[in-house]
């Protein structure tokens, strides 16, 4: 069978069909005018706004011939034998073979244009050549045809929102958008004897319409049902009681995984085998619908308790009933009319739509339109994107004037028709989840199918409803009729497919067999050797032929055979690719395995694609053509983006915020395994579009599945981790809450820190990083996610281990975080404190001591600040010009006393202790400010590429750093001072005196203080790969090289040789060995970090032995070029030894030309010494003194409300002084209350009553 119909697959081309064929059966076509018509007529010609000069008849008759010359051929081919004289004469009139196969595999393949088509030679030689017969479509009413010109210009209107690229696209939105402003006008074709006017664009129904309604239910919903009724009852066999359904992850052990893996594959076979033994199937190969069951198994395997919530089930939080329309009207006081569009257009405008030819006119399909009980907010609610065919469609609904003649029941018998007796969709409901009694509820969405023609001054007309009835009833008959079954085989070539054009590319429906619609691809009359064509009195039907695809799990996809060989081969072919000099041997074995690979693809038993030839008996017509299919596939996934959205309202209810940008609470609640792509059972709605959808759709690129997810391998990572971050804020193409979860950490670990710090004044560090980790943990913050009920608004792949408690509960805290991180995002970091503190404290009064806390007893001493006491302290001195020359001013100085106070020195009154509660807090703060950076400024980078990026920047080395250019190491304050304080020393200096910032002057100096000193330095950490420590890189090269014999991988392991010293300054010496060789060792005051030094020197030492390098190298070099930055010289930012910051300030003229602009975007750097000229590089910074001499900057913090500025109001001038130290890198930034604040202080002349004069002078003393 397949050799037989292989030609026409491969070669053919679909062809164009004849619109009044479409309009009307072929047994209707002799039957004159109805009284309906008639009438219709009398009331158009009577309608004032009807325009009698815009009936042009059209046809598209003459175009449907020509393009179907192929299929001619073909059937001549298969037809005649090669002596007849039919046979050699069309042979004759043929073209060359080899130029139609050019012509169907060029680029115009899917064009729309039918310029080759009408100037073909072929075509006017078939119209001149003499027929024996009378043509099938040349019956008496044929004389008043249209013209081909009308026709082919309506189609060309109809094509015109084709677009082919991106730009286009854009332009034709733009378009769209235009139209809604100018002045276009809607009106529904007359219709006046279905519908009465009551008021306004109320209508109702008239008797005539209840008839017809009555009539369409009887002929179309009823028919499937009483043959259903006749077939012997079939009774499924019972399946086997599992008792696991679903399995724990992290009980799968390595003995136990291969025998999971053979029971889930046996389990599979059972259900297709299951599925395959049903008794009305129509076709092995033609795959059915079954209410609650996928092709492989249930849709559920959840438990009892789990199937009662979930979006996943089909249950939205918050969805009540609604009260269920009136049948007879069109209720258009209480629903709300929306156009829905789709873009691009790509497999949706159709080469043969669906048209309806009503009173000499013709009105084309363009798609849905959607009722709804309630209005849509386009801006609020994200637009809805799905994948389909390796494309990305935008559904877009376009608020419009209701068209009038409509009523809900006939609404709801085309939805019945189309989406449950043709597409068998059983699993799609529109009912309210959680109404009372869901029969007296009415559907949350209505859909009218659009019919249109267009009218003069932009209009519009829409067909009305009871048009499209009469026309489904008009091509309910047969699909081939007792006259033509007998008249088959004496009728010619050209018109038998003029009778095959009829039905071509429409669905045609058996209702006693499973699935019960199918796409009718081609029409063979020549079934000798097909038996089920011929019935038990000898009647021989004609063969439909449906081109049709196998599911994965049947196919090749689904081989576990294939699936080991690709395994195989794609890890030959990495290992190869990591090797030094591949040997001829392994090129041999690789092309083997691709070969291998390729004839398991294109065994018969494994292809894909399939054609399927059934006898056209008990098959009727429907008049529906894919086009109609293709628009009617996407509605579940608008109508579940709907009611998802609708239900996230009693969420933002619950943490009493709403957000402005919805799509940030939509990313925080999807879990990585959630894929929106049909919006119902997946299974369900292939099935259907493999037998009722497009024949060849245009595939888009495969990448678009994969290149937004998260991908392994040392090659992927290199690739993404040398990509810079964006010069402004992004939105991320990453579709899942990894990201968000990433910031939503940092935001939780911040809010919780910052409480605990002030609430428990008197505890260590220690006690506070125990509290913190208590309240932090996924098992706690899985609870407060149960308290917002998230488990209900959750998107996650329906039969995922999710199913198990456990992991459940691991998801929603994850899910909690990310809605930490999105609050932040959308609002700011008070509006997530405010809803951390709803879902962690129930009691008020519990939770008003939470939001109230304390200030810091240095602050609650001094409310206006203590400034005053610095010419009585030494220590304070010192300080003071510290602030000058970072250029920020404390109100409470103290605080930055305290910073640098080591906790050798004790309790003192002027401190009030010693650093570490500081440098706890400051560790989380650099936290939050990094992963909020690096959130937004790299967008194309997942949740573990941030975490390394964040981890080079807050780690001890970079900190240490930032404290050296900063000269803090010599105001410290130690017992027993240091000649050298370790790394880890001044690390946590740095993070006590952010600490100290935040507590004083509020989060937006903290990330401008980042800004100026970290944030530079990450291009520098990128080029040099400082993210990737050398233990970690060297591993990873190991790990390249491994082999194929199925053991573990060799990979570098370490000794310690030697270790000299005392114990308190001992030295240790390591060696690293891979493959039992000794790559390398050295030394190091501790164990890791004498590795660590042993790693690097291997990687220097054996660059022959790793090609990976080299490999990593390159794309470091291409990165830089496309990103066209100048690579700094080696190891520039790992310095160490930085005496002073003079070496920083000679290098930053050519490090700041290397340095991205969203790393300083809002601080500008210029210098006001006399002895520089530099000019500025902010033409409007400004260099004017305040009064007491020194630079002041005005800001607005984000974390001070609301936002209510942009980013570009943050945007300031940084002064830099050439000096000695760190002079000026930050400008003292103050809003007016600070700096109102900080006058009164000054002018303070009395000391707080909790701080003597005689105690400040003791602990004076005590600090020196």
């Amino acid at each position: 069978m397949d050799s037989k119909y292989k030609k026409s697959r491969d070669h053919s081309r679909s062809p164009e069909r004849r619109s009044q064929s479409r309009s009307k059966s072929y047994n209707d076509r002799k039957r004159p005018r109805s009284m309906e018509q008639t009438e219709d007529k009398n009331v158009r010609s009577r309608d004032k706004n009807y325009d009698s000069r815009n009936r042009e008849p059209l046809n598209r008759e003459s175009s449907s011939r020509s393009t179907n010359r192929d299929y001619r051929h073909r059937s001549t081919y298969s037809n005649y034998s090669r002596n007849d004289r039919n046979y050699r004469k069309s042979r004759s009139r043929s073209r060359d073979r080899s130029d139609r196969h050019r012509r169907s595999r060029s680029k115009d393949r899917y064009s729309r244009s039918r310029e080759s088509s009408r100037k073909s030679p072929y075509r006017s030689s078939s119209r001149r050549s003499p027929s024996n017969k009378k043509p099938y479509d040349s019956h008496e009413n044929s004389k008043s045809r249209p013209k081909e010109g009308k026709t082919e210009t309506l189609l060309e209107k109809w094509r015109k929102n084709y677009c082919e690229t991106s730009e286009e696209i854009t332009k034709k939105l733009m378009e769209m958008a235009n139209e809604v402003e100018e002045n276009t006008w809607i009106r529904s074709s007359p219709a006046e004897i279905y519908y009465k006017k009551i008021k306004d664009n109320l209508v109702e129904a008239t008797p005539r319409l209840e008839a017809l309604c009555k009539l369409f239910d009887e002929q179309l919903l009823q028919r499937g049902k009483r043959i259903r009724a006749t077939n012997p009852p079939y009774n499924p066999p019972d399946r086997k009681r599992r008792m696991r359904a679903c399995k724990h992850k992290s009980e799968v052990c390595s003995s136990s995984e291969s025998s999971d893996d053979e029971i889930e594959e046996d389990r599979t076979m059972e259900e297709l085998s299951r599925k395959t033994q049903h008794p009305y199937r129509l076709h092995p190969d033609l795959w059915h619908n079954e209410r609650g069951e996928m092709n492989d198994g249930p849709l559920c395997r959840c438990s009892a308790k789990s199937k009662r919530s979930g979006i996943r089930h089909g249950i939205y939080k918050g969805e009540g009933g609604f009260k269920k329309c009136e049948p007879n009207l069109n209720n258009a006081e209480k629903l709300y009319h929306y156009r829905i569009t789709i873009t691009p257009p790509t497999n949706f405008l159709t080469k043969t739509p669906t048209i309806i030819k009503y009173d000499e006119h013709e009105f084309i399909f363009e798609g849905f339109s959607l009722l709804t009980h309630e209005p849509l907010d386009s801006e609020l609610l994200p637009t809805c994107k799905v994948i389909r065919f390796n494309i990305e469609y935008t559904i877009l609904y376009v608020e419009e004037k209701m068209p009038e003649n409509f009523t809900i029941q006939e609404l709801d018998l085309f939805f019945n028709f189309l989406f449950v007796e043709l597409l068998e969709l059983y699993d799609f409901s529109l009912k309210p989840s959680l109404a009372g009694d869901k029969d007296a509820a009415c559907d949350c969405y209505h859909f009218y199918p659009r019919f249109v023609r267009e009218l003069p001054d932009n209009g519009k007309e829409v067909l009305a409803m009871s048009h499209v009835l009469r026309y489904l009833l008009d091509n309910s008959g047969p699909l081939v009729d007792q006259k033509i079954l007998k008249e088959k085989d004496k009728m010619g070539q050209f018109e038998w497919q003029d009778f095959v054009d009829t039905v071509k590319g429409m669905l045609v429906t058996n209702p006693s067999s499973v699935p019960s619609s199918v796409r009718v691809d081609q029409l063979d009359r020549s079934t000798e050797d097909i038996p089920a064509c011929t019935d038990e009195t000898g009647i021989n039907f004609p063969a439909i032929v449906h081109f049709g695809i196998r599911p994965p799990q049947l196919s090749y996809a689904g081989n576990p055979e294939y699936q080991k060989a690709w395994r195989e081969y794609v890890k030959f072919r990495h290992l190869i690719a990591n090797m030094s000099k591949p040997s001829f041997e392994d090129k041999r074995k690789l092309e083997a395995k691709e070969n291998r690979l390729q004839e398991m693809r294109t065994q018969g038993r494994m292809k894909r694609n399939v054609t399927v030839a059934i006898s056209s008996k008990n098959f009727f017509r429907t008049g529906i053509m894919c086009d109609i299919v293709q628009h009617a596939m996407l509605l579940p996934v608008l109508t579940t983006h709907l009611r998802f959205h609708r239900s996230l309202e009693s969420l933002e209810t619950k943490i009493n915020y709403k957000f402005t940008n919805r799509y940030l609470l939509q990313l925080a609640l999807t879990h990585p395994s959630y894929k929106e792509n049909f919006g119902t059972n997946p299974d369900h709605a292939r099935n259907s579009l493999t037998n009722c959808g497009i024949r060849q759709p245009e595939y888009g690129d495969k990448k678009i599945h994969y290149m937004n997810t998260r991908k392994r391998g040392i090659n992927t990572l290199i690739n993404i981790m040398s990509r810079f971050g964006k010069e402004h804020e992004e939105q991320s193409n990453i579709t899942h809450n990894e990201r968000l979860e990433f910031l939503g950490d940092a935001v939780v670990e911040f809010i919780t820190s910052i409480h605990l710090f002030h609430l428990f004044p008197d505890l260590e560090e220690g006690g506070l990083a125990t509290y913190r980790a208590a309240i932090v943990q996924n098992q706690h913050l899985s609870i407060l996610a149960k308290r917002f009920g998230l488990e209900n608004f959750m998107l996650f792949a329906h039969g995922s281990d999710l199913c198990h408690e456990l992991e459940l509960r691991h998801a929603m805290a994850n899910c909690f975080e990310a809605l930490m991180g999105a609050l932040l995002l959308d609002g700011d970091i008070k509006i997530a404190d405010k809803v951390f503190s709803i879902a962690l404290m129930d009691d008020p009064t519990l939770k008003d001591i939470w939001d109230d806390y304390p200030l810091h007893p240095l602050q609650a001493q001094e409310p206006n600040g203590d400034r005053q006491y610095i010419d009585k302290f030494d220590l304070l001195k010192n300080l003071s010009i510290f602030e000058e020359a970072i250029g920020v001013e404390f109100t409470h100085i103290r605080l930055l006393a305290r910073a640098f106070t080591d906790r050798s020195i004790g309790y003192t009154n002027l401190t009030l202790g010693s650093n570490q509660r500081l440098e706890f807090l400051g560790d989380t703060v650099l936290q939050l400010i990094c992963s909020e950076f690096l959130y937004r400024h790299f967008p194309e980078h997942h949740e573990g590429h941030l975490s390394l990026l964040r981890s080079s920047l807050v780690n001890n080395k970079t900190q240490a750093v930032v404290c050296d250019d900063l000269g803090m190491t010599k105001y410290a304050v130690y017992s027993n001072p240091k000649a050298e304080l370790k790394t880890k020393d001044r690390a946590d200096l740095l993070e006590a005196f952010l600490g100290a910032l935040y507590v004083d002057k509020d989060l937006i100096f903290c990330e401008r203080f980042c800004q100026v000193c970290l944030f530079p330095r990450l291009q520098d950490f990128i080029m040099n790969q400082d993210w990737n420590d050398p233990k970690s890189k060297l591993q990873q090269c190991c790990l390249t090289l491994r082999t194929m014999d199925g053991n573990e991988p060799d990979i570098p392991y370490y000794k310690v040789v030697e270790s000299t010293g005392p114990t308190n300054t001992r030295i240790y010496k390591v060696a690293v060995y891979f493959r039992d060789k000794r790559l390398a060792s050295a030394t190091g005051h501790s164990i890791q970090q004498a590795e660590m030094n042993a790693a690097k020197k291997a990687l220097e030492n054996s660059k022959n032995l790793f090609p990976q390098l080299d490999h990593q190298k390159r794309v470091i070099a291409n990165s830089l070029k496309r990103q066209k930055v100048q690579k700094p010289k080696e190891n520039d930012s790992n310095e160490n030894s930085m005496d002073s910051f003079e070496n920083t300030k000679n290098k930053s003229a050519d490090s700041e030309a290397r340095v991205p602009k969203q790393y300083q975007k809002r601080i500008n750097i210029v210098s006001d010494a006399s002895d520089i000229s530099s000019s500025s590089l902010d033409e409007g910074s400004s260099d004017d003194s305040d009064s007491d001499g020194s630079k002041s900057m005005q800001s607005s913090s984000r974390y001070s409300g609301t936002r209510q500025q942009d980013e570009e109001n943050y945007e300031e001038t940084i002064v830099v002084k050439p000096a000695d130290s760190f002079d000026n890198i930050m400008e003292p930034i103050s809003s007016p209350e600070l700096s109102d604040m900080a006058n009164t202080s000054k002018q303070l002349d009395d000391v707080s009553s909790d701080l003597s004069e005689g105690e400040i002078d003791e602990s004076n003393s005590e600090m020196k």
